[in-house]
């Protein structure tokens, strides 16, 4: 059997760490009750470990515990946010603001209440992925009620000034709702210091589980109303119907809890990781680092290359590594990534381009293998079009 390709795709999904796996078995067979059944300890049991797991979470944010509403993912926290502002929200006002680079899971929501006759602004970002904050201040207006601003873009790793966009917002009393998918666990989530009214959260970007996420809906100054988007129970606060999925829950937990505790040491590391794959490629003529060079995700290296075509990069790359050139949510598409045209680039740029995620579980000798590989792959694409 050959030999599986390098992961490096961590912006996509990650594996879900042992130990994850470890917390999550039991609530499968023998704690398998429903957190909502009260009359015996089955349910007992079931509802115990979901408050613990929402001790955790919002231990993590600086959140209390009925603040987070468990959902399926980050795509419905962020529907469940836009959308349910929208409904709430209406008659204050039919204005929101996003940006040009946000998940699609944001921005199709905006384009879908565009249809109901909401106005949305689309703020650009400059070259380095970062939105101009006197710009985001010049599109507010009296009837604004959300700004969505993204915490870590999951193609370029850039990471948006939520304190300073959150004191703007809180100054001009506009809810503020971000998309922090990519950014739990490998950066620091305040959402009292950042004035975060709204967050979208997921358990896959960070060794947990597929198919469980969370929203943190802030209950206080100001207490934030949402109109449900699914209804049928009255669960999570009537937020979010649907009988809780524990086991999922418990990973979800599980692997923040990880995250934080070894946040320190696996920053550090990836950083280091990083620097040694950029260290190696850039010393190749026509390589473009794309977002900002620092204030990034650790784990992120978003490159584009002239003079190559973009599908036979990733097909010469594919047998030693698993990257991508975008979001994995729209790899299917033929159209340029939409965050890396944001950013300037023209469309061969846009289509040339790898996007490494770096993970827990990679080591240095694959860094140097992938580097390798990535400049001779390159070299070989440039001379083969240089014959021709």
């Amino acid at each position: 059997m050959s030999q599986r390709p390098i992961y490096l795709d961590c912006h996509a999904t990650t594996p879900v760490d042992e130990r994850v796996v470890a917390a999550m078995l039991p609530y499968f067979t023998e704690n398998f009750g429903n957190p909502s059944s009260f009359s015996h300890v089955y349910g007992w049991e079931a509802e115990a470990a979901v408050k613990q797991a929402r001790n955790t979470l919002a231990n993590a944010i600086n959140s209390t515990p009925e603040e987070i509403v468990f959902t399926s993912g980050a795509t419905e926290a962020n529907n469940l946010a836009i959308k349910g502002v929208a409904e709430a929200y209406f008659q204050k006002g039919q204005h929101i603001i996003t940006v040009a680079t946000e998940h699609n899971a944001v921005l199709d929501p905006c384009k879908y209440l565009k249809s109901l006759g909401f106005e949305i602004t689309i703020l650009p970002v400059q070259r380095d992925g970062l939105i101009d904050l006197t710009e985001l201040e010049k599109a507010f207006r009296p009837e604004t009620i959300l700004v969505s601003v993204m915490a870590a873009n999951n193609e370029i790793g850039v990471l948006q000034s939520l304190t300073e966009i959150g004191v703007k917002c809180r100054d001009a009393g506009i809810l503020f709702h971000t998309d922090a998918a990519q950014a739990i666990g490998k950066i620091p989530l305040d959402v009292q210091a950042m004035n975060i009214d709204i967050m979208s959260l997921t358990a896959h970007k960070v060794y947990g589980p597929k198919g469980i996420g969370a929203l943190y809906v802030r209950r206080r100054n100001p207490r934030v109303q949402l109109a449900p988007q699914l209804h049928g129970g009255g669960h999570e606060r009537g937020m979010r119907s649907g009988t809780l999925y524990t086991p999922q829950i418990v990973g979800f937990s599980k692997a923040v809890e990880i995250a934080l505790q070894e946040y320190s040491a696996e920053t550090q590391r990836l950083t280091q990781l990083r620097q040694r794959l950029w260290e190696q490629i850039k010393q190749i003529e026509g390589i473009h680092l794309n977002g900002h060079p620092t204030q990034r995700l650790p784990g992120n290296l978003n490159i584009s290359v002239e003079g190559v075509d973009g599908s036979a990069l990733l097909l010469g790359l594919q047998s030693v590594m698993a990257v991508s050139s975008g979001s994995a949510c729209t790899s299917a598409t033929t159209t340029p990534s939409h965050v890396l045209t944001a950013l300037g680039h023209p469309e061969q740029l846009a289509y040339a381009s790898i996007r490494f995620g770096i993970g827990r579980f990679n080591t240095v000798e694959e860094i140097d293998t992938v580097a390798a590989h990535v400049v001779a792959t390159i070299q070989g694409l440039r001379k083969q079009k240089t014959l021709v």
